[in-house]
């Protein structure tokens, strides 16, 4: 069943509730492969995708689709506001009504968010494009606010892009990506905003994506090598092929003079987006089956290969589990269509809630033949260097 077509969004100040058309909720079993666990997509949003539940486990914020948000230009990824909504399409709630938005987070005591947005470059600044390294819009700022748009604090001041931001459990911490010059590297900053700390200093590796595990101490994150990157597209440029970007998941300390580094998946393909699970044990990863075709697993902290949770041929991607660990937030488009909407799967079976938790697992066992890259050692804190802020 598709959902019935969405009449014009009415015009809102940030904070108020937004008017839709009423979409049809889809039924689990409807147009889904039967080794899926049950799924629906959330009624009455637009285009929407990287949603991120609440400490309630019902309301969600996610970037959407809105006609008045600075629109990136054709071919580009962009366009959205940050907004808030509960995972059964009620109560939508705009919180920003400027700029073009990008990653968002509740802080785990409900009353404030944070996102990531363009509001005060618009002018200065040329909009970019959030899917490509090579052109982030610069000037992509954090910000925190009340859950209803109010009291906006800017957290971040400079002409760069700060994105890719999430909370620590306890509250206590904000770890986020910087990208300095093409540079994409790992920073830390206190809830508030003070304290900003850079906590990787490679030239070569891009990380991003940091996500907490419950310990408020472990973040996992991806990165890939430029150097590799741009020689595959060499290659593919000369050879009319199209290779996938090698791209894995590690894990690190945030906190202490050691980052601990480890890695937590072993191949040479593209391992992205990853989001930890309630039980400190499992995460999920982003994994591309064919050209086009992306799909989300469920992959061990400890090592082994990871179990596949989406079939589907169009794009699978940004996915996040509620903090019992019974549902999954996640990113789709159907097969030929780059439109992309929010879904919930049930995954209570799967045992994934925090009862479950029993300590994050200090190193991921490799496969036989894996050899450690010999430069993890560049994932090392420079002595009295606190970076640029």
């Amino acid at each position: 069943m598709h959902a019935i077509p969405l009449m014009k969004l009415l015009t809102v100040a940030a904070g108020t509730l937004v008017s839709v058309s009423l979409y049809a909720a889809e039924p689990a079993s409807a147009g889904r492969d039967s080794r899926e666990l049950p799924i629906y997509r959330i009624p009455n949003l637009p285009e929407s995708g990287e949603a991120y539940y609440a400490p309630d486990g019902v309301h969600l914020i996610a970037q959407v689709k809105d006609p008045d948000a600075q629109q990136p230009g054709k071919g580009k990824v962009g366009g959205a506001l940050t907004y808030t909504f509960t995972d059964t399409g009620t109560d939508i709630r705009r919180i920003n009504d400027r700029g073009q938005d990008a990653c968002s987070w509740f802080f785990p005591d409900g009353k404030r968010l944070l996102w990531t947005s363009t509001r005060d470059h618009l002018d200065d600044l040329p909009p970019g494009n959030w899917s490509d390294d090579h052109d982030y819009p610069q000037g992509a700022e954090l910000y925190a606010s009340d859950p209803d748009g109010g009291n906006i604090q800017r957290l971040t001041n400079n002409q760069w892009y700060d994105a890719e931001a999430t909370v620590s459990p306890d509250g206590k911490w904000i770890v986020f990506g910087r990208q300095i010059d093409g540079n994409a590297d790992l920073w830390r900053m206190k809830a508030d905003g003070t304290e900003q700390t850079q906590l990787t200093f490679t030239s070569d590796w891009q990380e991003g994506e940091a996500y907490f595990m419950p310990d408020s101490e472990t973040v996992i994150f991806r990165a890939w090598k430029e150097s590799e990157k741009e020689r595959l597209a060499d290659l593919d440029r000369k050879n009319g092929t199209r290779s996938q970007t090698p791209m894995n998941i590690y894990s690190m300390k945030i906190i202490g003079p050691d980052r601990d580094v480890q890695p937590r998946t072993f191949t040479s393909d593209t391992n992205w987006a990853p989001f930890p699970a309630p039980d400190g044990r499992h995460f999920l990863v982003v994994r591309i089956i064919e050209r086009g075709n992306w799909e989300l697993f469920l992959a061990d902290m400890a090592g082994g290969d990871p179990v596949r949770l989406t079939y589907n041929p169009g794009w699978d991607g940004m996915g996040a589990f509620s903090p019992d660990g019974k549902k999954m937030v996640f990113t789709r488009s159907d097969p030929g269509s780059h439109a992309l909407y929010s879904y919930v799967m049930d995954v209570s079976s799967l045992n994934l809630g925090p009862e479950n938790y029993k300590g994050v697992p200090p190193t991921a066992r490799p496969p036989a033949a894996w050899k450690p890259d010999p430069d993890f050692a560049v994932w090392r804190v420079k002595p009295g260097d606190k970076g640029r802020k």
